[in-house]
């Protein structure tokens, strides 16, 4: 057995980032003589996270088509095939075992030259409703990891393997007790907590509500940690309080989770996961502003498992108090929820990926 080496490309956003960084964590683990490369696309944070991280990324001049008409979408067949080119270059260079793709542009260019060249690709995909460049690799792999069922409406059935997705390690196995973690906020043991989530840089909209809902919270006494997100947090900090926290980031997301009640969220893959893990009642606010809607297909098929509530952006005005009151009001529909969505949970999903990438080590 020789040294192996591992091309890993995933980005755009920290929900396809993650856990390309958590299955080369898990390989790393496993095989501590390993090479490892990561391929990105230029100006997106996967430049910053991934060397954070500690370990090595190359990145691409590529970027996604936008939906109109602009001088970035002339550009895009110069910089596919220049992203084409320096992907094959770096493959040769590299020479991976195996090819790993999480999603997001770079990931396109880099495994279908990696495929070109024979090296086996497994991909990994973190929605229920597939992205646009898994859908087109899809021939091209050996392998697709997957968190939900019915993923062979996009993808060829006998390529699936339903893993779930990563999620971080600390989350895992939640050790914190609900006091020490309602203590580390300097909150009250003996009131219900709802945790606030938009995100790393926070949900204009959510962050919109709870402004709109701050005194409807405090006539159902509740307490809040409200994470508004970095790009939000000047504008929403006056309203910290000894009822209301307000965050722009969480550092410590297992307290947070051992603090709340009920919580309420976006629906990115990886939150969605998370939350499996964590039990809690769920009510989900998706993000409409996303590819293919994805966040709405990934919500709803835990509300369809009746293992969370959504809410629409466009409901939030005339529904939300009725729907966060009849779940506060009943404890048997918390119970109910919180049943069914820690049924959900996948919490070896990390290792059930590489456990497929090292069965097509040579």
């Amino acid at each position: 057995m020789g040294n192996y080496r591992f091309i890993l490309s995933g980005g755009g956003t920290g929900g396809h980032i993650y856990p390309a960084i958590a299955i080369a964590n898990e390989l790393k683990k496993r095989h501590p003589d390993a090479e490892f490369l990561f391929v990105g696309a230029k100006d997106k944070m996967e430049m910053e996270k991934v060397p954070q991280a500690g370990y090595k990324i190359k990145g691409l001049w590529i970027s996604g088509l936008q939906r109109k008409l602009t001088l970035k979408n002339l550009m895009f067949p110069l910089k596919l095939v220049s992203s084409l080119f320096r992907a094959r270059q770096i493959t040769k260079q590299f020479k991976p075992d195996v090819a790993i793709g999480t999603g997001g542009f770079a990931s396109g260019p880099l495994l279908k030259m990696a495929a070109s060249s024979n090296v086996p690709c497994v991909l990994q995909e973190q929605n229920s409703y597939a992205g646009i460049t898994n859908k087109l690799l899809a021939s091209k792999a050996e392998r697709i990891c997957v968190a939900y069922d019915g993923m062979d409406q996009f993808f060829p059935k006998e390529k699936i393997i339903k893993t779930g997705n990563p999620v971080r390690s600390d989350l895992v196995d939640l050790k914190v007790g609900k006091e020490q973690a309602v203590q580390f906020f300097d909150l009250d043991a003996n009131k219900k907590t709802i945790l606030i989530i938009g995100g790393s840089l926070g949900a204009r909209r959510i962050n919109q509500l709870v402004e709109k809902e701050i005194r409807f919270f405090q006539e159902k006494e509740v307490q809040l940690i409200w994470q508004c997100g970095k790009l939000y947090f000047e504008e929403y900090k006056k309203h910290n309080s000894d009822n209301v926290k307000v965050l722009a980031f969480l550092n410590r997301m297992d307290y947070a989770y051992a603090a709340a009640d009920i919580i309420i969220s976006r629906a990115g893959a990886g939150s969605v996961s998370e939350l499996c893990l964590v039990g809690k009642p769920v009510l989900f606010i998706p993000s409409p502003n996303v590819a293919e809607d994805h966040q709405t297909k990934n919500a709803k098929a835990l509300v369809s498992k009746e293992a969370a509530l959504m809410l629409k952006e466009s409901e939030l005005d005339a529904e939300f108090e009725m729907a966060f009151t009849s779940l506060m009001d009943s404890e048997s529909t918390q119970n109910i929820l919180s049943a069914n969505i820690k049924k959900l949970a996948m919490p070896r999903a990390t290792e059930h990926i590489v456990d497929e990438i090292e069965k097509l080590l040579k």
